[in-house]
């Protein structure tokens, strides 16, 4: 089946540096472009350095569109002969009044000389809006406490277009209060020539270009930060006030440069003193799964929390996930566990999800019984996921993990390190005298260097540890 091609969006001149075909009179080209034309976005460089991404833009590949907007641009030649940095003539448009400009305002110009002394526009519901060209207009409508109306107007109307302001010699102050306001320079009328003109529109066109480059890295970062900030607030803060246990988690996504991946752990404890520790995969490594491992994880902790366990809390779960996930493909793994309050016993639930491993002393490390393992989260409509108690005894750790610790790749043949392997890793950590966090730690370390590099899949492993 054919890719469709999507539809590119038309980038003004000014931002991209291309020109559209337009005449090479004065006046605007109402004639299209010719059949099969069309104006190709400039090639977008991304830098992988502090989450920035950098959009480098080339000079412009075809002659220069000047807008001017002059009340008597026939009267009063103020625009000799330019020619850009190539020696080709720079096209010019005239404007006797805002409105004219606003028609000639195509995507092909790249920059504006606006004449200050252009009356002002009326403001709406007072004077007439079209009497830009009458010198007595200049004050009615606008006030005339604000002297560079006419340019904020036109900034307001050409946010992305370069804008050379134009004024009177010896008025280098209103001059430069343009460029406070937004305009990229200012000429003075009596000292203007080709050459000076011509040199000042190419610096216009760049330095606005060079603005708006800085402008999009600027949005970007903020937006980076805030992405940043989202996700860190959908990471878990476990509520286990009260309760004698320790917990630690690692958490590691499988997609690049972000916070949040598909898996989710959560750990409560309820008034009667259980502790309540879960940790989830939602199939899938993009955005979606990202959001819906959130939903999860809040659903099971609100469920929790009002008193649901074992199969009932799974069963709710289910239709969770089925009214929230984007196709019925989608599914999500999931294991639980309940600490009686002594913290001796443990009732285990698994829907689909590894086995978590149990350290005690006098014993190697271990995985819990998986024989009563479910079917994971939204596969078999009406499915039971049973509950088996397991003794813990007075000092105990209960590892819980995702499965992208041990899908992880080992060996010259490229074989995945398993349940088996793990187990064995951990047990030659412990034997290291590594305990709680670092041990956490260690193993993701190592099943990193194990698969050469970063993981494909999320990684979410929690630690659990009761200490008489």
């Amino acid at each position: 089946m054919p890719v469709p091609i999507p539809r590119q969006r038309v980038i003004p001149a000014a931002e991209s540096g291309q020109a559209q075909t337009v005449s090479h009179g004065g006046g605007p080209s109402t004639a299209p472009a010719p059949h099969g034309e069309t104006t190709e976005p400039k090639e977008t460089t991304v830098e992988k350095d502090n989450n920035r991404t950098t959009g480098h833009q080339s000079a412009p590949s075809g002659p220069l569109t000047l807008l001017l907007i002059e009340d008597d641009p026939a009267g009063s030649p103020i625009v000799p002969r330019l020619l850009d940095s190539a020696g080709k003539p720079i096209r010019v448009r005239t404007a006797r009044n805002l409105t004219e400009a606003e028609r000639l305002l195509t995507d092909d110009v790249h920059c504006i000389l606006l004449d200050l002394a252009l009356p002002a526009p009326a403001r709406s519901g007072g004077g007439s809006a079209g009497s830009a060209g009458s010198p007595g207009s200049a004050g009615s409508g606008s006030g005339d406490d604000d002297e560079l109306a006419v340019l904020k107007h036109v900034l307001r109307l050409a946010p992305r277009h370069a804008v050379l302001a134009l004024t009177a010699s010896g008025d280098a102050e209103r001059g430069a209060e343009a460029v406070r306001v937004g305009a990229q320079d200012y000429l003075f009328r009596d000292e203007l020539d080709g050459r000076l003109l011509s040199r000042a529109i190419r610096y216009a066109v760049e330095r606005k270009r060079s603005d708006t480059a800085e402008r999009r890295l600027a949005e970007g970062r903020l937006r980076a930060q805030e992405n940043r900030r989202l996700e860190r607030g959908l990471l878990p803060t476990p509520l286990l006030d009260g309760s004698t246990l320790r917990f630690a988690a690692r958490y590691r996504p499988g997609r690049s440069r972000t916070l949040l991946g598909g898996d989710f752990y959560d750990a409560v404890r309820t008034p009667d003193g259980t502790v309540h520790a879960m940790i989830g995969d939602v199939c899938g490594h993009g955005p979606d799964e990202a959001a819906l491992g959130v939903e999860l994880r809040i659903a099971w902790r609100a469920l929790t929390l009002a008193g649901l366990c074992g199969d009932d809390l799974l069963n709710t779960l289910q239709q969770v996930l089925e009214h929230e996930r984007t196709n019925d493909e989608i599914f999500a793994t999931l294991c639980t566990v309940d600490i009686s309050p002594d913290g001796r016993r443990a009732g285990l639930c698994l829907a689909g999800h590894p086995s978590p491993l149990v350290i005690t002393p006098g014993r190697p490390a271990r995985l819990l019984p998986y024989d009563n393992n479910g079917p994971a989260l939204g596969l078999l409509p009406g499915a039971r996921w049973p509950r088996t108690q397991v003794e813990l005894g007075s000092r105990w750790s209960l590892m819980l993990y995702t499965d992208g610790l041990i899908e992880g790749r080992i060996g010259a043949e490229g074989e995945r390190l398993g349940q088996d392997g793990m187990v064995d890793m951990v047990r030659r950590q412990l034997g290291q005298g590594l305990r709680g966090e670092e041990l956490l730690r260690a193993a993701v370390n190592e099943v990193r260097a194990l698969n050469g590099g970063e993981l494909t899949d999320d990684v979410a492993v929690v630690m659990l540890e009761r200490e008489p």
